[in-house]
């Protein structure tokens, strides 16, 4: 009878096998030959004698007839082992009494059996290498999970010194955990043996103990394989669970070229930034990287277009301009842009129910970024620069001074470098310009504004900005400068009222000029006269260097 291990089944030898039977009828067998004369149970062993047909040898000072051997083996039956097994003369009898065996032979002995302790049977059973039942026996004995690792390390050791790498790997597999992952890769390094490697750090990864440079390691296994399936089951499972550091997993893609497998880990695990560098550096599509980046929250687009903004302007300049556009205003990422539903104003109320109940209506949030931050991007294309502002300039007039300066600028650089014969080109542009100078909403700097028509002599420009900021001697001033003679007698006319000393200026400006001035000279005297503007000695004096201002010219003037 067996005990509680083997679930107290009723045990018969017969010469063929050992026969288990349990209360619903026969059990398993065991096929141990011989002629079997007793059976025994002793703590999970089954002790067997069977009869052999050697005989003892007569002694030397003996007569008696020689003596028939008994085989006593023990089979450890749960780790299926042979134990023990020795011949003992005719035996008689197996008793076990104070946690042994004791046998009882015909020649009048009585043999002890003693049950070694674990570690010695596992020290015998690694002698003969024989790891399976050592395992087996560590684990009928509850060994405990590092001594477990150990035996697994050593038959792993001993399978990859016979050469046998398929088999190492399983052992070392099982030691994930415990065992340094650097002491097995070291030994698989080797490219006859990357497909155990890549066993082993699949193994790794999924028990999620993989570090930066096993997944590097893993990665470029695949690679050097070219095993596309194993790569995709690894990286382009949606559902999967991540079992690696994603931005090595990226970068390791890029590295061997494998930029869909990179792109798709990017845009999985908001990557940004490396998902633009891929495709902007390596695939070069930079339209998918502009729709990306559309894509993205009002933060991250505007931090991106700052940094790629160049480039995809020099590449991709409508569609660049266009995102700017919206940026700049009113931004939403493009795919919560939903349409709205045909009816939907129909079915809305007339009055927002929050405002009946006194709640607070707070606005909706509107992202816009600074748009004179995106300047610098349109260096090498001020057709798209001109167009952008123009486009801020008209839906936020409160654009600050240089989104206006810089337009002013565009229109007056563009005017200067405008061939003669595109005059239509050049009229609008003159009109662009001064829409802007004269629009009450714009909001540019005067001072620079005046600097750039000064500039890119830009006579209407410069003549309004100092009519707008009186400086009504700088008007007289630069007609003086060109010899407008009318347009000097036209400003004192204009701005005398305000400043009486352009009749003055204008006088002397007369005085001086060799030219026949006599009808300017006679016109501004007649003004100084009304407006008692000088003495009459200040007045001869002032024309007395001047050779065509004879007496007759200021008697015609009444000055005197």
């Amino acid at each position: 009878m067996s005990d509680a291990t083997q679930d107290n089944q009723f045990l018969i030898g017969r010469s063929d096998a050992v026969y288990f039977y349990q209360p619903d009828g026969r059990g398993p067998c065991l096929a141990f030959e011989g002629q079997k004369t007793i059976l025994h149970w002793f703590r999970g062993y089954l002790v067997v004698v069977t009869k052999d047909s050697k005989t003892l040898p007569r002694s030397v000072a003996g007569e008696g007839p020689p003596r028939i051997m008994d085989i006593v083996t023990v089979y450890d039956i749960q780790n299926k082992f042979i134990a023990y097994s020795a011949p003992v003369p005719e035996v008689l009898d197996v008793i076990q009494e104070w946690g042994s065996i004791y046998i009882l032979g015909g020649d009048r002995k009585l043999y002890h059996l003693q049950e070694k302790d674990t570690q010695t049977k596992l020290e015998i059973l690694f002698k003969k290498n024989l790891y399976i039942p050592a395992i087996n026996l560590a684990k009928s004995q509850h060994y405990d999970y590092d001594g477990l690792i150990d035996i697994f390390t050593q038959y792993g050791d001993h399978l990859y010194s016979k050469g046998d790498h398929d088999g190492a790997i399983a052992q070392y597999i099982r030691t994930i955990g415990r065992l340094e992952p650097s002491y097995v890769i070291r030994k698989f390094l080797d490219a006859q043996r990357i497909h155990n490697l890549t066993a082993y750090l699949q193994a790794l990864h999924k028990e999620t103990l993989a570090n930066e440079d096993h997944t590097t390691l893993l990665l470029n296994c695949y690679t050097k394989l070219k095993d596309n399936s194993k790569l995709d089951e690894f990286i382009m499972t949606k559902d999967k669970e991540v079992t690696f550091d994603v931005e090595t997993a990226i970068k390791v893609c890029r590295q061997a070229g494998y930029y869909e497998h990179a792109l798709f880990l990017a845009e999985k695990h908001n990557q940004h930034n490396l998902y633009l560098k891929i495709q902007l550096e390596d695939i070069k599509d930079y339209q998918k990287a502009l729709t990306y980046i559309a894509k993205l929250d009002f933060e991250e687009a505007m931090d991106n277009m700052k940094k790629y903004g160049k480039m995809l302007m020099s590449e991709v300049p409508t569609q660049t301009t266009d995102l700017l556009k919206l940026l700049c205003t009113d931004y939403k990422p493009s795919d919560r842009l939903v349409d709205e539903p045909e009816g939907k104003d129909e079915e809305e109320p007339l009055v927002d129910p929050a405002s009946l109940s006194g709640d607070v209506i707070v606005p909706p949030l509107v992202h816009k970024a600074p748009a004179e931050e995106f300047i610098h991007i349109f260096v090498n294309n001020s057709s798209q620069l001109m167009e952008f502002l123009e486009h801020m300039t008209k839906v936020q007039q409160d654009s600050p001074s240089l989104i206006y300066n810089t337009l002013l600028e565009l229109y007056l650089h563009d005017l200067a470098h405008v061939e003669i014969k595109e005059k239509a080109t050049k009229k609008e542009l003159e009109r662009k310009a001064m829409d802007l100078l004269q629009t009450s909403d714009s909001h540019y700097d005067i001072d620079q504004a005046l600097i750039l028509c000064q500039m890119h002599n830009f006579k209407k420009g410069i003549l309004f900005l100092y009519e707008k900021g009186k400086l009504y001697q700088q008007i007289l001033h630069y007609h003086m400068e060109h010899d407008e003679y009318d347009q000097i007698i036209d400003a004192c006319k204009r701005y005398g009222t305000q400043d009486s000393n352009l009749w003055v200026q204008a006088l002397s400006y007369f005085a001086g000029r060799e030219d026949n001035c006599k009808q300017y000279i006679v016109e501004v005297l007649s003004q100084i006269d009304r407006r008692n503007l000088l003495p009459p000695l200040i007045v001869i004096e002032t024309l007395a260097h001047n050779s065509t201002a004879t007496l007759s010219v200021v008697k015609v003037s009444n000055t005197l």
